[in-house]
């Protein structure tokens, strides 16, 4: 708790400098409501996709294939609405639903190949990537599918009152994410094989269930990011969000991830989030290439680990300070002692 804490304050300074940075800089065009809602619009694809990465990560795994799945859901969702052209409200339901359980069936397979096969997180999701990239390249023939109803229209570019949808959706899945982290058994194990699997083991963790369920839901967020990129481009196709690999992993480790597995947090990772979507709105406003705005995304992590470790070391003087001298024998010292 002491450590969530204390990074959730150094990404909580970090966000407010870089906000009060980039209002500065750009005073007439960043603080708008115009800009603040295409940042909440950008910011629902990635966000969902790196709560996917976040919940592999904290098993000790990582989850490769999260943008082909993204695509793959899509690709899904797009063949049955133009199929039943002009689809209808239980259409666009039944769309998305076989979107979505395509997803959940990949990760599913991911779960497997590393929980019953044992093969490494890094090598089975690289493997399942490949595979997937490759088949939605076939199935489009490398070309668009476009033509959607406007209620998946409004799912990525919709407004509820001033507040854009697909963010909305994005706080609503992370909000159900962070309930079922931190107050659920699932939430617990997961944690704990992160931590040590082999005492999860022993602890009678079912950790071929935890991780075959983890890895369906990584691939179930993505999923869902396939959703509202469909809908923010009114089309589907292979190769959409290709850049957003690195970013999620990027988000998750500044976010307070441990790469080790054991840790991490879905408000750091909102934090996080927040800090680099408003360096990549501001400095586009301002005017900067996209080359530089990866450069400093690498220099803001680097940042908030040193402070982190500054933090830290300080804690630790404090603690050093409160706590008593510990005596030999323990106890308090007797009257023959004090007076030796």
């Amino acid at each position: 708790m002491k450590r969530q804490s204390s990074e959730l304050v150094t990404l909580g300074v970090m966000l407010a400098l870089v906000f009060l940075l980039m209002w500065i800089l750009s005073p007439q065009r960043f603080a708008t409501l115009t800009n603040l809602q295409s940042m909440g619009s950008q910011l629902a694809v990635i966000g969902l996709l790196s709560l996917g990465m976040m919940a592999t990560m904290i098993t000790g795994g990582i989850d490769l294939s999260i943008i082909a799945v993204a695509d793959l859901a899509g690709i899904v969702t797009a063949f049955v609405l133009t199929a039943h052209h002009p689809a209808s409200g239980f259409m666009v339901f039944i769309a998305i639903v076989a979107g979505l359980a395509v997803a959940v069936v990949v990760g599913s397979l991911n779960g497997l190949l590393i929980a019953v096969v044992g093969v490494s997180p890094i090598l089975a999701t690289l493997g399942t990537m490949i595979l997937i990239q490759g088949f939605n390249i076939v199935i489009t023939g490398g070309g668009l599918i476009s033509g959607f109803p406007s209620a998946i229209l409004f799912i990525g570019n919709g407004n509820l009152w001033i507040f854009p949808m697909a963010f909305v959706i994005f706080l609503g899945f992370a909000a159900l994410l962070h309930l079922l982290m931190r107050y659920t058994v699932f939430g617990f194990n997961v944690y704990m094989m992160g931590s040590n699997p082999t005492a999860s083991r022993f602890s009678g963790v079912d950790n071929t269930r935890v991780l075959i369920t983890t890895y369906a839901l990584s691939s179930l967020y993505a999923g869902l990011a396939g959703m509202i990129m469909i809908s923010q481009y009114n089309s589907a196709q292979a190769g959409y969000g290709s850049n957003f690999l690195l970013l999620t992993i990027l988000a998750a480790v500044l976010g307070g991830t441990s790469a080790t597995g054991g840790f991490g947090t879905v408000p750091g990772l909102f934090f996080a989030l927040l800090i680099l979507q408003s360096l990549s709105s501001g400095l586009t406003i301002i005017g900067f290439s996209g080359f530089i705005t990866i450069s400093i995304w690498g220099i803001v992590i680097l940042a908030v680990f040193v402070l982190n470790f500054i933090l830290s070391k300080i804690g630790d003087r404090r603690r050093k300070r409160t706590d008593p001298p510990p005596y030999l024998g323990g106890g308090e010292l007797r009257n023959d002692e004090t007076s030796a």
